[in-house]
């Protein structure tokens, strides 16, 4: 595999980097099962993904591949999702689903660790550029970041198929977030090393 070049995302890359999101996960079971049209999936998922890493950007905590085929969004110690912007994002959808997706919110709290910690937020690379390493690179990039700092790294993942990835990068199995007929999203922690 090549080199991967990756740089930190500025302000000015925001739409371009949330569209990478966008197709990256139009096919995550977690994500379709709150936004199950095309139709929802486009009008809502931008501003639950905002809302997920958006604050990444600022800190300069958000990177990209150079050609914008993948992206992540990381979340260092202080800085938080935006609650009230997934909580809108949820409030467009059906009550049923956003009772489920109430214990989802619930249950990831109680795995979220407390102490400081580096949050992978969303991670995701073009479908059309999956299965080369672009993921993996920007794992790397975001742990070098956590190594530096001596501090652990979290995540939740959103479709069982990328566990195994994340594991091989460190990160263990918490426990399985699965409340009614929401998919598994898998809460995994990298313990701090160096």
């Amino acid at each position: 595999m090549d080199a991967v070049d990756i740089r930190t995302a500025t302000a000015a890359d925001r739409d371009a980097l949330f569209q990478t999101l966008l197709l990256a996960f139009s096919t995550d079971p977690c994500v379709r099962y709150a936004f199950t049209t095309p139709q929802a999936f486009m009008a809502g998922f931008p501003a639950f993904s905002m809302g997920m890493g958006g604050g990444a950007i600022e800190p300069g905590a958000a990177f990209v591949t150079d050609d914008f085929a993948a992206a992540a969004l990381w979340l260092p110690p202080g800085v938080e999702s935006d609650g009230e912007a997934i909580a809108a994002a949820i409030g467009e959808l059906p009550v049923e689903k956003q009772m489920v997706l109430g214990q989802v919110v619930e249950q990831m709290g109680q795995y979220h660790p407390q102490e400081p910690h580096w949050y992978l937020a969303m991670v995701g690379a073009d479908p059309a550029r999956q299965g080369q390493g672009l993921g993996s690179a920007l794992i790397k990039h975001g742990l070098r970041e956590c190594d530096a700092q001596g501090l652990p790294a979290y995540l939740e993942s959103s479709h069982p198929r990328n566990a195994p990835l994340y594991e091989r990068h460190g990160f263990e199995v918490m426990g399985v977030i699965q409340p009614g007929d929401f998919p598994p999203l898998i809460p995994m922690l990298r313990p701090a090393r160096g």
